[in-house]
């Protein structure tokens, strides 16, 4: 069996044991960019749960993602793996609705609505804009479709797949649409993952959104029993 999981800073545990959100925030791993710090990874809810299941872990996920990133990260690994799509289990965490990628000069740059993201003298015009002119509206709607198009995808191609929020949620969206337990309640704000963990523990300091490692190990035991219910595992 195959464990593979992506999203944003929530699955790549960032702060979980130590204070870095990125590898090369570390000094002594510079080399590994912006992969999750190993430190981190180790005590994941994905990496706790691969462990569980005695199933072999791939994480593609990055902090700061967008899911223009995750969405072409995942598809990239379907198309690189058609032999173990029957032996995969697949467990995405998106990222909130106005995170965007860009491609510029063959590197992706990760940007959201905060207005501090650090991006070349190239793109900071058009990062002004970005950040003026949001519809948040028209963004959750774009990603409940692209969101949805995936899972049928996923579907057709006999992957089984578990979808959950990590901060935003459908709830705004009218047109709801019946998604099994393909997706952790998609429609209500009580199911993030932030919601479900705040309920029970502390983020790692007060002006963080990351939770510590008995948090991660809370959620992977939560997943757990949600995959066991819905047969998935």
């Amino acid at each position: 069996m195959i464990l593979y999981v992506n999203g944003d800073s929530h699955t790549a545990a960032a702060e979980a044991v130590n204070a870095y959100a990125f590898a090369e925030d570390d000094p002594n791993l510079g080399y590994l960019h912006r992969l999750p710090h190993p430190d981190n990874l180790a005590v994941s809810w994905g990496r706790l749960l691969s462990e569980t299941l005695k199933a072999a872990f791939h994480c593609d996920a990055e902090s700061a993602a967008s899911n223009d990133r995750i969405m072409r990260t995942t598809r990239s690994w379907i198309d690189k793996h058609q032999r173990d799509w029957s032996r995969t289990l697949m467990i995405i965490q998106w990222s909130t609705w106005e995170r965007e990628e860009w491609l510029h000069e063959e590197t992706y740059y990760q940007v959201n609505a905060s207005g501090i993201d650090d991006v070349p003298l190239e793109l900071q015009d058009r990062y002004k804009q970005f950040v003026a002119s949001v519809d948040w509206q028209t963004k959750t709607q774009h990603w409940h479709q692209q969101i949805w198009q995936l899972h049928l995808d996923l579907a057709q191609r006999g992957i089984r797949h578990v979808f959950f929020n990590g901060n935003s949620d459908f709830s705004a969206v009218p047109n709801r649409l019946e998604w099994g337990a393909n997706y952790l309640e998609p429609y209500s704000p009580e199911h993030s993952f932030s919601i479900i963990l705040s309920k029970n523990y502390q983020t790692v300091a007060p002006n963080s959104y990351h939770f510590g490692q008995e948090a991660h190990r809370f959620f992977a035991h939560f997943m757990l029993q949600y995959c066991i219910a819905n047969k998935l595992i």
